[in-house]
This record gives structure tokens, sequence and C-alpha cells, in this order.
């Protein structure tokens, strides 16, 4: 929520009152907040659902590997673009995410995150896509291009499928730790 207040308030990205309900908290409105609530609850959720039904495992070898050589590409992007302030706060953030999770973490969550990640991108996109205008005369969440790379997958920026990523892996890593320290 500080990261969210910070850029709404830099006009990294913003809301359309149109949409929303008129209650807002720190410059966020209640939609905003209520997002932090039901969107990493519904993901762990899903993330704790699949494991269980599936007994979800990818080889420690190659879940380092993938997440090593996905940090690496991260901070190399990030730091490319420190101009960019959605671009570079998003991959240098997860990447340096990723790395103290895989070094100090030491949990199978995050390779079970990379098999599960791609389910939850559905619904992303099909939420997401509305909330950046897809199907709408306005977008309800607007960004400004000139904060990121300017790439789009239909209306979402491409930043949001690795911040996406990163609040769920933070979500999935507090779950986890809390898991195993009250078994």
């Amino acid at each position: 929520i500080v990261w969210d207040v910070f850029f709404t308030k830099h006009g990294v990205w913003g809301f359309n009152p149109t949409y929303l309900v008129g209650i807002y908290f720190m410059g966020l409105p209640l939609e905003e907040i209520l997002f932090f609530v039901f969107i990493p609850f519904s993901c762990v959720f899903t993330y704790h659902c699949l494991h269980t039904l599936y007994s979800l495992r990818i080889q420690p070898k190659t879940e380092k590997g993938i997440l090593l050589a996905l940090a690496l590409v991260l901070l190399c992007v990030g730091l490319s673009f420190l101009g960019r302030a959605y671009t570079a706060s998003t991959f240098i953030g997860l990447a340096v995410l990723l790395l103290v999770l895989m070094y100090f973490g030491r949990s199978a969550a995050f390779g079970r995150l990379l098999l599960v990640y791609p389910v939850l991108l559905i619904p992303f996109f099909l939420v997401n896509g509305v909330l950046t205008g897809t199907g709408l005369e306005q977008p309800i969440v607007w960004y400004n291009d000139a904060e990121n790379l300017g790439i789009r997958l239909l209306t979402i920026p491409f930043e949001d499928v690795f911040y996406g990523f990163g609040l769920i892996l933070s979500n999935i890593a507090f779950f986890e730790y809390f898991k195993k320290k009250n078994s």
C-alpha cells in the first residue's frame, strides 16, 4: 500500500473516479485498498488448493536455475530502465525478493508458485484487462507510460505480470512461513 500511495501521488498511475465509490484513504480509493486484501487471499487460497489436490513439485535444481535466471534478467532490465519508476522498481524489487527468498527462505513454495502462477494469470488477464480499459470507454486504472516500458498485453502494462508475481510470492512466503511455524 505504501508503494501504491507513493506512485499514485507521483502520477505513475491513478484511478478514474467515474468507476469509484468515492471513499479514499491516504489518497487511495477504497477499492484499491480492498484489492490488497482480496486478491492476495484468493491467490494464496488457489495456490494452497492446487498444491493440496495435486502435490505440486518441481526439481530443486530446476527451480533454482529458473529463479536465478529470472532474477538476473529482471535485475538487468530494471537497471536498464532506472528512469522509468514502475519498470525499475517492479523488476529490481522482484529480483531482490527472489534472491532473498532463494538464499534465506529455502522453501519449495517458490517452485510450486512457478507451476501455479500460469493458472493465476487467467483471472489476472480477465480482471486486470477490464481494470486497464478492455471493453470500457475509459480505464478504471490508468498508467503513465513514461514510467513503464509502454508494452501492453491487451491493455495491461507488461510490468503488471511481474508486479503480480512479486505480490503473490511475498504473500505465499509469509503463508508458508507461518504454516511451517505452526506445524
